[in-house]
């Protein structure tokens, strides 16, 4: 998401309770591409398993949808409650929730309900923000209160948010007798530190491993991070398909050449044609291998070169099955993807030039025109991931 020259990166990352197969925690974002607003929810379902998964779920999906319709905070809050059971025996509520709003001018605004507050990284130093306390209206809920509080984001701010399976790790251990919601500051501060360009996929991904390191290997409970990151964007310029007339060869060639950003070439043709325009050698590269795909090439000037609508079609399917960090691979796909996932505003130039090959109607069904793969590779990379897409053809 764009915001003044900036992108705002949200990312995640969760672990479940050892010996869970479904995590009890649930993290939510949308980005509303009209309005320029970012909402992120995480909600922690009371205990773990399918009932706090259900339960996390239906709390986010509320918030997600009340919160994007600009519905009022106690209109949302009480929903919420009236629709979500208590505990009867604890007397406390099935779900907990923290929902961030950010608007098209970067104002932000936090609502959270039972839930570890959140952290405010700002210029080397975490930041206080006041908060408002709002009771929560419910008879049968005894001293629960909503915080709302609002500020500005800045460049390079990052926002912090947490379950409790993070600030409540390691507890009852010599070294946090009563959690890691103290050490998790320093921890975090010391990787800012040192990594001052540090993605939120990163940080989330970091945070949680060491909270599971606090539990000795052993998570006790749901453990989820966000972070949410104010930076300046990373562009990637991705190339396919020859252009429609060969006179927009050298217009091709020069926008790769004069790009700011990293630089993807998918096919061949693509490929020969830059290769030609530019002067530039291409080799081919047999260290990275897929046994689906041909292999990658090299090129001077260009972050990677591969085959073309075999590939989009590969990194269509892994970004919807959403399973890069768990894939073992390193084809040219899985490196196709992880550079998008790793950058902010990605430009798709296709090529227009109609390939035969594509056409035939021996080749397998999934093989479909370069056009309609790039469409789904934009629709996932906008929805799913939050990403700023733009398609130019050519």
């Amino acid at each position: 998401m764009r915001n003044n020259g900036n992108f705002i990166e949200v990312d995640f990352f969760q672990k479940n309770k050892a010996g869970n197969v479904v995590c009890g925690d649930c993290f939510m974002s949308q980005k509303l591409k009209g309005e320029g607003r970012v909402i992120s929810v995480l909600s922690d379902g009371l205990g773990s398993g399918i009932k706090a998964c259900v339960l996390s779920t239906m709390t986010a999906t509320m918030a997600m949808n009340f919160t994007a319709m600009n519905e009022s905070i106690l209109r949302t809050s009480t929903s919420i409650m009236n629709t979500l059971p208590k505990d009867m025996v604890r007397k406390i509520s099935y779900s907990t929730f923290c929902i961030c709003d950010i608007d098209c001018f970067g104002n932000v605004k936090i609502i959270e309900y039972e839930t570890p507050s959140y952290y405010l990284y700002r210029n080397g130093r975490f930041v206080s923000i006041s908060k408002e306390k709002i009771p929560v209206e419910r008879e049968d809920l005894e001293n629960t209160f909503l915080w709302i509080s609002e500020f500005t984001l800045e460049k390079e701010d990052r926002i912090i948010f947490f379950s409790d399976g993070v600030s409540q790790s390691g507890m009852g251990t010599a070294k946090m007798p009563f959690g890691w919601e103290d050490g998790a500051k320093e921890y975090i501060a010391n990787l800012v530190n040192q990594y001052n360009d540090i993605s939120a996929k990163e940080l989330a991904h970091k945070i949680v491993n060491q909270a599971e390191k606090n539990d000795g290997y052993s998570l006790k409970d749901d453990t989820s991070c966000c972070v949410i990151y104010m930076r300046k964007p990373r562009n990637l310029l991705v190339c396919t398909g020859p252009p429609y007339d060969e006179k927009n060869d050298k217009y091709l060639a020069n926008r790769v050449r004069e790009f700011q950003g990293k630089k993807i070439l998918c096919g061949g043709t693509t490929a020969t044609i830059i290769s030609r325009e530019l002067g530039a050698k291409m080799e081919v590269d047999m260290n990275i291998v897929d046994k689906e795909l041909p292999p990658i090439s090299k090129m001077e000037g260009v972050d990677l070169v591969t085959e073309g609508i075999l590939t989009l079609g590969k990194v269509e399917r892994i970004l919807t099955e959403g399973d890069i960090d768990r894939r073992r691979e390193a084809g040219p796909a899985e490196l196709m993807v992880r550079m998008l996932l790793n950058s902010d505003k990605i430009t798709l130039l296709v090529g227009t030039r109609i390939n035969t090959a594509h056409q035939d109607p021996n080749l397998p069904v999934e093989l479909e025109i370069r056009r309609n793969v790039v469409k789904k590779i934009k629709f996932l990379l906008e929805t799913k991931y939050l990403k700023d897409v733009e398609i130019m053809y050519i």
